[in-house]
């Protein structure tokens, strides 16, 4: 599933590791998205976490599908893929 989490302020992207690789897009009212594949709910809620301990007010947490953004000319894209262990992942 991919999310896209709003924060008030705008991360810059070095906030990216911090936040599991997700794409980081300030937005012009202020606002910053973290967009990105979430595997299960247990990983949507560390992210919220660290949003929390980050200390940035937490606007919106949406799933949104394969393709869709809430930000004109951003895209969101999942690719599945099957590592060397056989585990699949999520990107």
């Amino acid at each position: 599933m991919v999310y896209q989490i709003r924060v008030k302020g705008h991360l810059g992207s070095q906030w990216a590791d911090w936040f599991g690789g997700m794409t980081i897009t300030p937005t012009d009212n202020g606002d910053t998205l973290l967009t990105g594949p979430v595997v299960d709910q247990a990983a949507l809620y560390g992210l919220l976490k660290r949003v929390r301990d980050l200390g940035v007010p937490l606007i919106s947490a949406v799933w949104i599908k394969s393709g869709q953004s809430k930000v004109p000319g951003v895209k969101v894209r999942i690719e599945r893929r099957t590592t060397d262990d056989g585990q699949r992942t999520i990107e």
